[in-house]
């Protein structure tokens, strides 16, 4: 609750604004109980006539009144608004600053769902609980502040029942708490489950498994309407709580203000002022127990949305030291020192101590089987993760010192399944390089052999292709790829099982295509067949972490040791 009291200080402005115009809204209230209760006293006591000046002064307030009201939630929703823009622009930034590292291991359904049902959430915290939770202490006390001059036991009542609305909404509030943390959680669950059985309704659908889900998704559907309805039914019995009070403490004072009035001890217009101020003295404090809970949603997300926040950025940058920020000449080599790194805070080791050197212009590549750390040395090269112990240097400098946009500006990274966004062809290529010429498109899909199936397509480059490619066959997106990195032209190359997914027919042309592209550039790669790793100038055979055995293919051959065994057995 702090740290989304503290969002507000980005628009304070506004906040103030809807406090003061919420405030003023109250006092306007006290003028037409006071308007009306003198129209009449006059016309129905004191017999006088109708008085107009009184009567255009009342439309006249019930005017601001309706101006005043506008304006406040106009105000409110400007804060709301302001403050979902920012954090949802702050949530955006962080995760792209933790990378792919921290995506994989979370739900991208519940990411997505977080980003953007999380955060609409808070549009009733900022719009609507937190101005009331200023209207429920200001309105009530400036009506106080009237109330007690004109009558002391009025003022003591109204003094002493209003407490009883806030006990009772922190009573129900705490049982309602719990029950929105229960459908939260529902929801995150039910929208990442979705979204995963939409991505692999393909595979799911070849193996035969794609009825079972209709069952699955029916009771996580039906779980979450549980606890929806069990909300509901707190909220409910919320309202019907404070409204029973509320009356409860009007008709107190309607009873005594009518005692005494009846025995002459109250006069009569003070005795009607006060008793039209008394349902108006409940009500903000109703509308906070009744808000309450509908912010109470966006407190739930909140928790989530800071928590991704709080998460350590694994791409943190050092100080830059001057003139080093855009010094990235690949005329030098990329070195690992003793570098170290465990998933899953430590339980897991991914590397245990590699040290390795990549020459300017040199082909590394990397062998072993499925977790032996191929993956995770690139993901370290490309900085979507930092080591834990150990340093990547390039020459005599720390990696970690240079300028991350500009280090990732000069790597092309080509991996197996590569991520192709709900955007045109075009679009997709763009990406490596948004000011590309329309010939250094076409030159950078001749040289993948994509040019075909794209002018191919229904609107050739102006086709939508899908989330992820879907409406690509897989040879496609490769090739798709592989266009993107020719047009990014970048000086080094990760290649991870570039020519995964194409058909015999393309394949020896992208090798061939690869082989003109990797000229002249430093590459890592990491491939499981052998005639993409026999042409490496140097082969790492990684175990459980680290290095067991590197060289030439042919020095590797004739030691008879791990790689051996591996070729043998392709």
């Amino acid at each position: 609750m702090s740290r989304l009291l503290a969002l507000s200080l980005s628009a304070q402005t506004n906040v103030w604004l809807t406090i003061i115009l919420g405030w003023l809204n109250g006092v306007v209230i006290v003028a037409q109980a006071f308007g009306l209760s003198r129209i009449v006293n006059r016309v129905f006591l004191e017999g006088q006539g109708l008085p107009w000046a009184w009567l255009m002064l009342l439309f006249g307030l019930s005017l601001l009144r309706a101006g005043l009201t506008w304006s406040s939630h106009l105000t409110a929703q400007r804060v709301a608004g302001q403050i979902k823009s920012d954090l949802r622009d702050r949530l955006l930034a962080h995760l792209c600053a933790l990378g792919p590292a921290y995506t994989q291991t979370e739900r991208s359904g519940e990411l997505t769902n977080t980003a953007l049902e999380g955060i609409e959430s808070l549009d009733a915290f900022f719009s609507q609980y937190l101005p009331q939770l200023a209207m429920a202490v200001l309105i009530p006390l400036t009506m106080l502040c009237v109330i007690f001059p004109l009558d002391v036991i009025s003022g003591l009542v109204l003094l002493l029942t209003a407490p009883l609305i806030p006990i009772f909404m922190v009573l129900i509030g705490s049982w309602a708490e719990a029950l929105t943390k229960r459908q939260w959680r529902a929801l995150s669950t039910m929208s990442a489950h979705f979204l995963d059985v939409l991505q692999g309704l393909t595979t799911l659908k070849l193996l035969g498994r794609s009825r079972e889900q209709i069952a699955t998704m029916a009771l996580i559907s039906d779980q979450f309407r549980q606890t929806t309805m069990g909300v509901l039914r707190v909220a409910f019995l919320s309202a019907l709580v404070l409204e029973w009070v509320a009356t409860l403490s009007t008709a107190i004072v309607a009873v005594e203000i009518g005692l005494r009035l009846l025995y002459g001890q109250l006069a009569f217009e003070q005795a009607f002022f006060i008793l039209l101020l008394a349902p108006e003295f409940y009500l903000p404090l109703r509308q906070l127990g009744t808000r309450f809970h509908a912010g109470m949603t966006g407190v739930t997300a909140a928790g989530r949305i800071f928590e991704i926040l709080d998460t350590p950025g694994r791409t943190a940058i050092l100080p830059v030291e001057h003139g080093q920020a855009r010094c990235l000449s690949y005329q030098k080599a990329i070195r690992f020192d003793n570098v170290h790194y465990a998933y899953d805070d430590g339980q897991r080791s991914a590397l245990k101590g590699v040290s390795f050197t990549i020459a300017a212009g040199q082909k590394v590549a990397f062998v072993g089987a499925s977790g032996a750390g191929k993956s995770t040395v690139a993901q370290l090269l490309l900085r979507f993760i930092e080591p834990q112990h150990g340093q990547i240097w390039l020459e005599d400098t720390p990696l970690s010192h240079f300028d991350l946009a500009a280090w990732r500006a000069q790597v092309a990274w080509l991996p197996q399944r590569p991520y192709l966004f709900h955007a045109s062809v075009l679009d997709n290529l763009r990406l490596a390089r948004p000011e590309a010429t329309s010939e250094q498109i076409d030159w950078a899909t001749r040289q993948a052999y994509a040019d075909t199936f794209i002018e191919a397509l229904p609107q050739g480059y102006d086709t939508l292709i899908g989330e992820r490619g879907t409406r690509l066959s897989g040879g496609q997106a490769q090739r798709l790829a592989l266009a993107r990195a020719f047009l990014k032209d970048a000086p080094l190359l990760i290649l991870d099982e570039a020519t995964a997914n194409l058909d015999p027919a393309h394949e020896m042309q992208i090798q061939a295509a690869l082989e003109q592209l990797l000229q002249g550039r430093t590459a890592l790669i990491i491939a499981h067949r052998l005639k993409t790793i026999a042409r490496a100038d140097q082969i790492m055979v990684m175990a459980n972490g680290q290095i067991v055995e590197q060289g030439t293919h042919a020095a590797l051959l004739a030691q008879h040791g791990q790689y051996y065994r591996l070729v043998v057995a392709k």
